[in-house]
């Protein structure tokens, strides 16, 4: 009897299968120009939804992924499918009408009226551009034009931000595998404590948590055939190495032979299986390579006590790959296909604007209507020290944080850095920050945040109450620098 695939409520009104087909190796199958027949694609879709396999998973930039998904939803006589994108926008300003093109583009070639749901990656978040692209969107979906929306890449800290200012997410899409266990920790907690959702990619490392690789000689990344298997190589080198890896895969392997399912079965599994987790997202080569038939074998067998016993003795002498979800597109090691965002985007151009003065400062503004009112301005730079101003959580017109202070600290953090890095410096660059917050029983969260932002370079530091002037600031922040 064959397996019926695990289905889940991802938000009100979208259920979707618990294994989602990736279509990211589209981008990899179309490298040199080449361009898959959507018609022929479209009937490989089919073979998955036929199955019960009925969610997809693709973005904007993964070749012709969508188009090839819109050729799939027109065909007459095909069940109905859940198509799930993302949207990656270049570093830089964002604007209203920047955000309806994509949209409307990401509508176009999907062929419907509305996203099923859209997910949304930043490169980075003392550039305010995110915040500006996540409240177009809000406005976007109060309009009918996406039905839900969804993050990309983000991390836990991040995620709070998002979700403390009223942006209504249901998702966040991050790496999460038995190499990388990055959002085990606080992001499952967030998540589970909001209602949110973790879809998880990598979960079989591109094909490398597989028989395949058992008790192989370590390849280079660079003999490897596909930028998936390029990019998790870099996640085992990250992890301590090809013989650390050789071990896991040995439990792996043990627990798959024991409960007579295949190794990428035991991989996904294992992820299904933790708190958070909607789904995982397995690749597909459409018309190549599907896996169908071992697939659905997930759907037949649980994880024994003895099984998840010698996974997690493996998974200990692995490194913890370093940072939090998604900074692996933000802050080296930069764990990619290529090594680095060379294959991604060019200079992160500087997030504010920065005028120089003939007296030898440079100043740089944030925009804010206080800047204009009161006569100053969001940092200043003289020689190799930097001045950074009282800073809350606003963005422009806008309120970042809610009422949460953990959330407003790192809005004021971002708000700090981008400041930093327009004018040449960065947050490892600060020797003392001083924090005010309006209410006693904050100080816990707000130190709790600032040290999650300045452990590794501890400056010198001030926490005081005062009263703080604007109604719903928890926290103001200002921050010296000396550039080195």
């Amino acid at each position: 009897m064959v397996p019926t695939p695990e289905r889940t409520e991802l938000a009100p009104g979208l259920t979707i299968s618990r294994v989602l087909t990736g279509h990211w190796e589209v981008a990899d199958m179309e490298r040199e120009g080449r361009t898959l027949d959507a018609e022929a694609a479209a009937d490989a879709m089919a073979e998955h939804v036929r199955a019960g396999l009925t969610t997809f998973d693709m973005a904007d930039h993964y070749g012709s992924a969508e188009l090839i998904a819109g050729t799939y939803r027109v065909r007459e006589g095909r069940p109905p499918a859940e198509l799930l994108t993302k949207w990656v926008p270049d570093p830089g300003p964002i604007t209203e009408a920047s955000v309806r093109a994509a949209v409307e583009r990401a509508l176009e070639r999907l062929r419907t009226d509305a996203l099923d749901l859209l997910q949304v990656h930043a490169w980075s978040y003392a550039d305010p551009a995110w915040l500006d692209c996540l409240f177009f969107l809000q406005e976007l979906k109060d309009e009918g034009l996406i039905r839900h929306l969804g993050l990309t890449n983000f991390d836990t800290d991040h995620l709070g931000v998002v979700l403390a200012s009223g942006i209504e997410v249901v998702s966040n899409q991050v790496s999460y595998s038995l190499l990388d266990s990055r959002a085990r920790g606080a992001m499952a907690e967030v998540c589970d404590r909001h209602g949110v959702k973790l879809l998880a990619f990598g979960t079989v490392a591109g094909g490398l948590l597989t028989e395949r690789w058992l008790d192989r000689p370590e390849p280079s990344v660079a003999d490897l055939d596909t930028w998936p298997r390029m990019k998790y190589k870099r996640f085992i080198e990250a992890a301590g190495g090809w013989e650390r890896f050789q071990n896991v895969l040995r439990a792996v392997d043990r627990s798959a032979r024991r409960l007579g399912v295949s190794m990428a079965n035991v991989a996904c599994r294992a992820i299904l299986e933790r708190p958070a987790v909607a789904g995982v997202i397995v690749g597909a080569r459409l018309g190549e390579r599907h896996h169908i038939e071992d697939t659905l074998r997930l759907f037949d067998f649980q994880l024994d006590e003895e099984s998840i016993a010698d996974l997690e003795e493996a998974l200990g002498g692995l490194r913890p790959i370093p940072g939090d979800c998604g900074d692996e597109y933000r802050k080296p090691p930069f764990l990619t296909a290529a090594g680095d965002l060379s294959h991604h985007i060019g200079e992160l151009p500087a997030p504010y604007p920065v005028v120089e003065e003939p007296d030898g400062r440079t100043r740089c503004l944030s925009g804010t209507v206080w800047e204009d009112l009161a006569g100053f301005s969001r940092a200043v730079r003289k020689g190799r020290r930097i001045l950074v101003s009282g800073t809350t959580a606003t963005h422009g017109t806008r309120a970042i944080g809610g009422t949460d202070p953990a959330a407003q600290t790192h809005a004021c953090i971002d708000k700090i850095e981008g400041a930093l890095l327009s004018l040449g410096a960065r947050l490892e660059d600060v020797v003392r920050t001083r924090i005010y917050i309006r209410h006693e029983e904050d100080w816990e969260a707000v130190s709790r945040a600032h040290g999650r932002r300045f452990a590794h370079v501890r400056p010198a530091n001030t926490l005081v109450q005062v009263g703080l002037i604007g109604e719903g600031y928890r926290v103001e922040m200002e921050a010296e620098a000396v550039v080195d």
